[in-house]
């Protein structure tokens, strides 16, 4: 068993759960996951979320091979407005935000994300 703490929330998984992407970059490697804006992202996270997925993760910039790399202010740009529209319209689901600025996930976590997802 594995326990998560999301802002005060205990997450226990038994078993395995659903994570939904929504990348807020033109260039992710896989198309189906972007969404250009914060209106799109509420929509798909709201597909996500009747399809099963326990967690959204959010991110702005893109790690596959040849991505161009994005600094924190960018990213930010990027990335807040979504965390902001789908934590407003999903305040029960848990946000991720895939960063490995520092300043994009205290921020992140003020509008409401509870994890931190830094592939760095």
């Amino acid at each position: 068993m594995f326990t998560l703490n999301c802002r005060g929330r205990l997450l226990t998984f038994h078993t395995p759960i659903v994570m939904g992407i929504l990348n807020v970059t033109p260039d992710s490697f896989y198309a189906g996951s972007r969404v250009p804006y914060a209106e799109d992202a509420v929509q798909k996270a709201a597909n996500m979320i009747r399809a099963g997925a326990a967690i959204l993760d959010i991110g702005g910039q893109s790690t596959r091979p040849g991505s161009t790399y994005l600094g924190a202010n960018e990213e930010a740009d990027r990335v807040l407005p979504v965390i902001g529209a789908v934590y407003k319209a999903f305040p029960d689901t848990i946000l991720s935000v895939d960063t490995f600025h520092a300043s994009v996930a205290a921020t992140a976590v003020a509008m409401g994300a509870g994890i931190i997802n830094d592939i760095s």
